[in-house]
């Protein structure tokens, strides 16, 4: 049994406990500690509403992407942790950090936004139906103070959402 268990404390990556992922940083026989990863709500928690962000970066093409739809107002690209089998992201070149701090002005690219989400939605098969979920503030969970559209479906999604 003991060499089970050293075998399994050398050899982890990765074990799901309590519904959150941690890391298991494999140490001397049987000794093995485990680092609770970042949870989407941590991570907005702890998320700094100024400044560049990853979302800027990609606009720039400083970080490669594979744009799914790109255009003078926006791009769109599928999310790297996608939580549904269809989920992108819709993303406006212009750096608004959150919805609640859109302005009037804004309302133009806001709708641009939602019908490039509804024609990429189409492209990508999701016939019946989708969810668009946009976190603002760290009680909306929001982890990237870029404003972006999740656009979600491929399956049948739950209510409430939260």
């Amino acid at each position: 049994m003991r060499l089970l268990s050293n075998v399994i404390a050398n050899a982890c990556k990765h074990l799901t406990v309590g519904g959150n992922l941690q890391v298991c940083i494999a140490g001397t026989a049987g000794s093995a500690s485990y680092r609770k990863m970042a949870t989407e709500v941590e991570k907005a928690q702890a998320a700094a509403p100024e400044g560049d962000t990853i979302f800027g970066k990609i606009i720039r093409k400083e970080i490669p992407c594979n744009f799914i739809y790109e255009d003078s107002q926006c791009v769109a690209f599928d999310d790297v942790s996608p939580q549904a089998p269809v989920h992108f992201l819709v993303i406006p070149r212009k750096p608004i950090p959150q919805l609640s701090k859109a302005q009037d002005e804004d309302e133009p690219l806001l709708g641009h936004l939602m019908n490039v989400a509804q024609k990429v939605a189409k492209q990508k098969g999701l016939t019946n139906g989708f969810r668009l979920v946009v976190n603002d503030g760290k009680h909306g969970a929001q982890s990237v103070y870029h404003l972006h559209l999740h656009v979600l479906g491929g399956r049948q999604l739950q209510w409430p959402p939260g």
